[in-house]
């Protein structure tokens, strides 16, 4: 989420540009003709590099920066499956994606798929260690996949500013404070025997 977190702000400091274009792909009605700075593979590096490093200075944990690192990198490397070709490899380079949001039955498989094994290996791996743990978890999957419908078959957005920059730089930080808050309240489980 690092890179959508820091794209609103681009937008806002008028670094980075999108135009609402209903029809674009099938998915989405935005045009992300400009956004270098925060989506190009090259600034998926930097920003990797200096996530997991800000990570590693923090925690000293080797694996978890890693981790981070490719957690980072990886966002590149999903957009550019879901987008047509408008993800550069460096500011001003050239552009690619093979444009999953052409198909909306395709997205929707792809990306629910993704929402409904991570939501899998997270139950998994963790449990609850109070009511915090257990049901702002669950209310958080819940508000997601109502964002996510709501997105999805609502009607495109009217203003960049207004609909998209601003609420995104307000909500995304603070649905990730929301995950952060609930998952101190839930630990890992204890690996299963045998």
């Amino acid at each position: 989420m690092w890179l959508d977190i820091l794209w609103p702000f681009f937008l806002l400091l008028g670094w980075e540009h999108v135009r609402i274009d209903p029809g674009n792909t099938r998915f989405t009605p935005l045009d992300l003709y400009d956004y270098p700075w925060s989506h190009s593979l090259l600034m998926s590096v930097v920003w990797a590099t200096f996530f997991g490093g800000v990570y590693y200075a923090i925690s000293r944990y080797r694996v978890g920066a890693i981790v981070v690192w490719i957690g980072v990198v990886s966002h590149w490397v999903l957009d550019w499956i879901t987008h047509r070709p408008d993800m550069p490899l460096y500011p001003g380079g050239s552009r690619y994606g093979l444009g999953l949001w052409n198909s909306i039955p395709g997205t929707l498989v792809v990306e629910v798929s993704m929402f409904a094994i991570g939501i899998w290996l997270y139950v998994q791996t963790t449990h609850p260690k109070d009511w915090i743990g257990r049901y702002m978890f669950w209310a958080y999957v819940l508000l997601l996949l109502a964002a996510y419908v709501g997105d999805r078959f609502s009607g495109p957005p009217t203003d960049v500013m207004g609909d998209i920059a601003k609420p995104s730089a307000i909500i995304v930080p603070l649905l990730l404070l929301w995950t952060w808050w609930f998952d101190r309240h839930r630990e890992l489980r204890e690996p299963s025997a045998g």
